[in-house]
């Protein structure tokens, strides 16, 4: 059986890993290319592409907090799972 530390941990990885490559992920405003939330284009001009850069930053946040909550909480629930155990064993 699956056990849920294991099922947090995989989603965890899988959101850190997307929302790495969605901050990869390039964007653009009025044709312009914007370049990425890790990266902005050289030479943009700022007001141009602010709310297409702002809106991947912001989702790429989302989506690794969402990660690192995942991968918290899993290793939460193994540790709540073992002390359970030993008290049990003991």
């Amino acid at each position: 059986m699956i056990s849920l530390n294991k099922i947090l941990g995989a989603a965890g990885l899988v959101l850190l890993v997307g929302g790495a490559l969605l901050g990869f992920r390039s964007v653009s405003a009025s044709g312009t290319d914007c370049g990425s939330a890790f990266q902005p284009a050289a030479g943009i001009t700022p007001m141009s592409c602010d709310n297409a850069l702002n809106g991947a930053s912001t989702l790429t946040i989302v989506v690794m907090s969402a990660g690192v909550i995942c991968l918290i909480a899993a290793v939460a629930v193994k540790v709540i799972r073992d002390r359970t155990q030993e008290k049990i064993t003991a």
